[in-house]
């Protein structure tokens, strides 16, 4: 039995920042797939830090268009992101599965849609600032959630 994940919002933004750097990374030595997973990841998890602080309910879902769909029903000025949403849902299946056709990401696909990201990374994170300020995720959380959050998922 894998172990529960953290219902916490800050142990996700912890993970997504994780990610996001090692999506910069992995841009810096030229891994365009590798580097379109992580961001795919750090969005991933935003987005669900996002959804967790609003009370939705933690959901096995990596499709971070479904996710902004969730995330619309709190914050509706999400909807320009969509298209953005879209195109990284899709780094992750190209690095995660095998497909039959190559699926000829470049480095400049991933450049560009971090930078198109970066808009709605600010966003979430202010976010997620206003409702529980600077706190360090380890010292702020009640002793019920001290569960773990898997690197990969």
């Amino acid at each position: 039995m894998p172990p529960e994940e953290s219902r916490y919002p800050l142990d996700w933004l912890r993970i997504a920042d994780k990610d996001l750097r090692r999506a910069e990374h992995l841009l810096s030595i030229e891994d365009a797939e590798a580097a379109g997973f992580f961001l795919q990841q750090a969005l991933e998890k935003l987005l669900k830090a996002f959804l967790l602080a609003n009370g939705w309910e933690l959901r096995r879902i990596h499709d971070v268009e479904a996710l902004l769909n969730a995330a619309l029903e709190y914050d509706e000025t999400l909807e320009p992101f969509r298209s953005v949403c879209q195109r990284v849902t899709g780094f992750y299946f190209a690095e995660r599965y095998p497909i039959l056709i190559d699926s000829s990401l470049t480095i400049d696909d991933v450049t560009i849609s971090i930078g198109e990201s970066r808009e709605l990374i600010g966003r979430l994170k202010s976010n997620l600032d206003q409702r529980f300020g600077q706190e360090n995720p380890q010292d702020q959380r009640a002793p019920d959630e001290h569960t773990t959050v898997s690197d990969s998922d």
